[in-house]
Formats: structure tokens, sequence, C-alpha cells
């Protein structure tokens, strides 16, 4: 790391003590941003660094609320409001046990760059809760959700703050949150939140921009290389929204996606991942892939295993932080890896990504590679300022435009930092100078 961004790391780091996740992502920015402070000596005068590693706001509350049993259950609530300089906040909500500030704030710090990426008009942020929604009624989401939002609401706004949905929360917890805060505010304002239905103000391609997206980023990586997803062999962890729809793209190219995950172990189809089925039974049913495996022959389910042991040539991360390490991806790289995209927020460990790197695998990391997800948020927004709805075809044009984009920004400035290729390094730099030009611009705020 540059000498002059160290003492900034250490009273970062010190200032957010017991944080892993988000002392993991500062860090990992920091050792990209020494050759900007080179150029742009007036970034350190500023203070730009500090201030970005400081949320504008931080609102952290309780969420009471009662099970089917009659009992009051306690949640917490957070929504870290990191950075405006570019439009309004923007980010996910995560419903699961793990979340707690460090993991909000890691997600937040992410988005800031991930969203300056897009060349959208929104600033970062994250939310969400310690709520498990997995084996919980629909009436008992519903109630979270209205808790949840009867607190939030006072904090969020179509140009104030937009939150969207992440791990948790998907169309019917977005649907019980927005329905909450029209009550309560008494208005009809589309663009508050974004992943709403189709039928009252949502976007086509929204629920497959995540996914569809890390795909569209990977294939422009294989074509600096003169290759494509085509007759690559695909391994996909996790199972969800992102996962399955990252499958159906990668499929539509011409890959075999042979394996997926979720948290119980993974299953092994040789033939390709049937996405009908799997949509059917994890969307659908709300079920595991124990239940595909029940319905389709020649499928190998092994429980508590580890996917990336499963041989591939193309990896695409979709599941959660931290889910790929060392060990897996050196294993990867001996059986052939070419290429990494990851669909989730820091999926590869810092020691994960150090090895493809060093392999010469092409990586395309999160804030990149997943941002099509913010992305079409954003194009959601547009649609809801406009009072308009566009066609799917249009809609994923401007998806693929978006990063297709993305990666030529993130190339383009790899190059002209003099380390062609590395598209951590591209990322990290072609977001913070944009964000940092504009706080700049803005004063001392």
């Amino acid at each position: 790391m540059d000498a002059r961004l160290e003492a900034v790391r250490d009273t970062v780091l010190a200032r957010n003590p017991g944080e892993a996740e988000f002392h993991q992502a500062v860090v990992e920015v920091f050792e990209s941003l020494g050759p900007v402070h080179d150029r742009h000596p007036e970034f350190l005068e500023a203070a730009i660094l500090e201030r970005l590693c400081e949320p504008e706001r931080q609102i952290i509350f309780r969420v009471p609320w009662t099970d089917d049993s009659g009992r009051v259950q306690i949640n917490r609530g957070f929504r870290v409001e990191f950075n405006s300089a570019l439009g309004p906040y923007k980010g996910g909500l995560r419903f699961h046990p793990s979340v707690y500030l460090g993991i909000v704030k890691f997600l937040g710090f992410e988005q800031i760059f991930k969203n300056a990426l897009t060349g959208m008009p929104i600033g970062g942020g994250k939310g969400g809760s310690d709520f498990d929604p997995r084996g919980r009624s629909d009436a008992e989401v519903m109630r979270f959700c209205q808790s949840f939002m009867t607190e939030l609401y006072r904090h969020i706004g179509e140009y104030t703050d937009v939150p969207a949905g992440d791990i948790g929360v998907g169309g019917r917890e977005i649907g019980y949150l927005f329905g909450q805060y029209k009550r309560i505010t008494n208005r009809y304002e589309s663009g508050v939140l974004t992943g709403k239905g189709i039928s009252w103000g949502g976007s086509l391609v929204r629920p497959e921009a995540t996914g569809f997206g890390t795909v569209i980023f990977t294939e422009e990586m294989l074509k600096t290389r003169g290759s494509s997803f085509d007759g690559q062999r695909v391994v996909v962890s996790g199972s969800g929204n992102v996962a399955i729809n990252a499958i159906a793209k990668a499929q539509a190219l011409g890959a075999n996606v042979v394996a997926c995950s979720d948290s119980s172990g993974y299953i092994v189809d040789e033939a390709g991942i049937d996405v009908g089925l799997l949509r059917q039974v994890k969307e659908v049913e709300r079920g595991r892939l124990k239940d595909y495996v029940l319905r389709r022959s020649g499928v190998a389910y092994v429980e508590a295993g580890s996917v990336w042991d499963v041989d591939a040539t193309v990896a695409l991360p979709c599941a959660t932080q931290n889910e790929l390490d060392g060990g897996a991806a050196a294993r990867l790289v001996r059986n052939g890896l070419v290429a990494v995209g990851e669909g989730a927020n820091m999926p590869s460990t810092r020691d994960a990504v150090a090895v493809f790197q060093e392999a010469g695998v092409l990586f395309g990391p999160g804030k990149a590679a997943n941002a099509g997800g913010v992305a079409t948020s954003a194009l959601e927004m547009q649609q809801n300022a406009s009072r308009d709805s566009w066609s799917f075809e249009h809609t994923e044009q401007r998806l693929t435009d978006i990063m297709v984009g993305i990666h030529h920004r993130c190339a383009a400035t790899a190059d002209e930092y003099g380390d062609p290729g590395n598209y951590v390094l591209g990322a990290n730099i072609g977001g913070f100078v944009k964000v940092a030009d504009a706080m700049l611009a803005q004063g001392l705020i």
C-alpha cells in the first residue's frame, strides 16, 4: 500500500473496531489508489479518502413485531447512507441473521464505487436487518416489513435514499415495504423503492439484471482473449435470484452450467442445470436443492460440501461475501479456470483474488461485474420519474450497454494506470475518481 495512505487506513480501521468485512473492503480499495494520488494530490489535501470512509449517516433502530403464535420478537434494523455526491443514496436491504453494522457498512462502501461505475446519478448506501425470513409465514414477513418501514420511512425518499432488495428481500418483501410506506406517507411515490412488481411501478429485466449483468461483464472479459461463454464449463455458487439468472444467461450464450449450491450443499448436473426446474423449486416453492435432485435423474447432490470442488473454466460466485477462499481458488486454477465474474458482493477473499491474479485468470470484481442490478434499479427510477414503462428488449439493451460501458471503463482505467487487465484496479480507481471529483466540486461537506 502507498505509504501516504497507510495512516488514513489505520485511522479508519481504529475508528471502526470489530467490523471485519468493512475493514476488508476499505483495505482492498486503498491498495489500488496510490497512483491516483500521484496525479491528484488535491484529493489528499481535501481528505477525500477520510470523508469517503465515514458514512454521511448511520441509522440503527429497533424492529418489534409479533409472530404467528402471538409472541413478540425484536430485531435490529440498519440503514447506512454512505455517500450522496453523485445522487440519492442507492442500495439494497438485506434480511439475514448475519447482518450487523460491519456487513452493512462494507456493502454500502462497495456500493459507492459500483454505482459510480454505472454512470448513473446515484450515490451509495445499504441497509437491512438480522431478521431471517426463511421458514416464516407470509403474514409474519408482512408484519416484520411493516414494522421495519414504520421507522425507515422517515429517512428515505426518491430524492433522498432509494432502497432495493438484496439477500432475503425479494418481490414479496418489497411489496410489503412499499405498501406500508404508501400507507404512512399518503403518497404513491413509485421511485422510493426499486424491485417493485411490474404491475405497480417495477421494471422489466430488474429481476434478471444482476445475474445477466454478471455474465455480460464476464463475456466482455473473455472477448479480450478471443473467447466467449460458448463451450465453457461453468460453476455457479448460490441458487437464488442472482445465481438462477446468471445460469440462464450463461446457457443462452452457449455455456454448460453444471453446478450450483445452497446453504446445505451443492448439485452437479452434467447435462446442464435445468433452469425452469430450478426456478420452480427455489422461487415458486421456496424449496431446497435436495428437491431439485428428487425430480431430475442423473444429478449428484453433495451435502455440506464446497461447490468450488467442481472443475470449471468459468466460475461465477453469486452467493455471499468471502465464500471463495485461497484454497478453493488454487484448486480451480489447477483444474483449468480461465475467468471469474463476481455476482455477489466481495465473494472472493483477498487470498483468492491474489491467486487468480497471479495465475492470469480474468477476474471481474463484484463492484463492476454485479452492477447490473443497481443499474437497472436506476432505470426503474427513470421510468417512475417519467411515468413510463419500457419493453423487455429495450431495457435489456440498456443494461447490456451499461455493462459493456463498465467493462470498458475498468479496462481503460487499468491501461491508463499501467496495469492492463487488472479489473480490480480499474474498478476501484474508475469509481473513486468520479466520486472524488464530485466531492471536490461540492466543497467541504
